[in-house]
């Protein structure tokens, strides 16, 4: 693929999730909707990166601010990075809203341009499976902490989900995902990006690794935050959404 094609690609991408900003939040696994979720992510921030004590951290590809206002929540200093100025005007709103000091700049995550000394961690909350060269991109990151899954690899509970919904002729469909156009969109950049099989946690893991960073950690144990959710979700999202290969990474980088 030519330098033109991947630049075409990853502007594609930007628009595609700009058309999603506006509808973004209505869905669960995007904004949070009870405390219980919150706290559950909470607990796993705090696990994997320690309390924020004023530390700088960098939420890539931050979207509406989900994230970032979770790390702000925790004492970290917080600066949310973004393509989308859709995205963007959201979490701004957000901030200003919530009187959060949270900076919010416009940045492709492949390539921030960020100095890397400036942030002590780094969190993404579903970039990953979206990333066009993960090799460059893990090249330039510091210290962090990953939330990702495979959304693409097919189980037996997306296919009772689908089934389930063609009885029910489209009524349990989520909120805010855009209708038939916009996920002929998202099946057109899945097919194109470099996770386009799903995004898999031993894949990252070595990736990760060659690109220096040491000791990458896997941890599954995000059924607090899938049960928080779960409530949310019709029954057959919510078996989906539990059999789904999800999970946390977290690796270091040497100063």
């Amino acid at each position: 693929m030519t330098a033109h094609a991947n630049y075409s690609l990853r502007d594609e991408i930007r628009d595609y999730w700009s058309d999603r900003a506006e509808t973004f939040d209505l869905q669960v696994g995007h904004e949070i909707f009870s405390e219980r979720e919150r706290a559950a992510w909470h607990a796993l921030i705090t696990k994997h990166l320690g309390p924020g004590a004023r530390r700088a951290a960098l939420d890539l590809a931050c979207g509406t601010g989900v994230i970032s206002h979770l790390m702000h929540d925790l004492g970290f200093v917080v600066t949310g990075l973004d393509w989308s100025e859709a995205m963007l005007a959201k979490a701004r709103a957000k901030a200003q809203k919530r009187g959060a000091d949270i900076r919010f700049i416009v940045r492709d995550a492949e390539r921030t341009l960020e100095d890397r000394a400036s942030y002590d961690v780094i969190v993404t909350r579903h970039l990953v499976w979206t990333l066009v060269d993960p090799k460059t991109a893990f090249a330039e990151w510091c210290s962090l902490l990953v939330i990702d899954g495979d959304f693409v690899s097919r189980n037996w509970a997306m296919g009772l989900r689908e089934l389930w919904e063609k009885l029910t002729a489209g009524k349990s469909r989520v909120l805010g995902s855009g209708g038939p156009p916009m996920a002929r969109r998202h099946q057109s950049i899945l097919a194109r990006v470099y996770f386009s099989g799903g995004a898999r946690a031993e894949e990252i893991v070595r990736l990760l690794a060659e690109a220096g960073l040491e000791q990458p950690v896997v941890d599954w144990k995000l059924g607090a935050i899938h049960r928080a959710q779960a409530r949310q979700m019709s029954w057959p999202k919510a078996l989906e959404r539990v059999t789904q290969h999800r999970f946390a990474i977290c690796a270091t980088k040497p100063q």
